[in-house]
């Protein structure tokens, strides 16, 4: 298989060899200048060009950044016990219309639960007075 393969390209090689030398000066040159001038184009290249080779890079570092920051940063687990110390106790609002917390709250709060049945009925009627 690699003998037809051999043969084509270096016929193919043979060709191009007896094109070239048959080939004018004049056509030859504006070949030159042409391949000169593709040459120089690649080197500048336009201001959308040289952005994007800036940008490129700096997109990349970015990316490794981001990546690195969230590999980095430990993950909470939302089935862990938290220490009760460590988390901060709630802020009631004076006005705040809900009732506080069973777990957060005094146990003894609970005790006289007809009590504050009746101030919350007769609160108002008694702070008029």
């Amino acid at each position: 298989m690699n003998a037809p393969d051999n043969h084509l390209e270096r016929r193919a090689r043979e060709l191009y060899r007896v094109a070239a030398r048959q080939l004018d000066p004049a056509t030859a040159a504006r070949l030159r200048a042409a391949r000169r001038a593709a040459l120089a184009g690649t080197e500048g290249g336009s201001p959308a060009q040289r952005l994007l080779r800036l940008l490129l890079p700096a997109g990349a570092f970015a990316a490794i950044a981001f990546a690195a920051l969230m590999l980095s940063t430990p993950v909470e687990n939302p089935n862990s016990a938290t220490p009760t110390s460590l988390v901060p106790a709630p802020v009631l609002d004076a006005d705040s219309e809900l009732p506080p917390d069973a777990a957060a709250a005094d146990p003894a709060l609970y005790q006289n639960m007809d009590f504050y049945g009746w101030l919350a009925r007769n609160g108002e009627s008694q702070a008029s007075r």
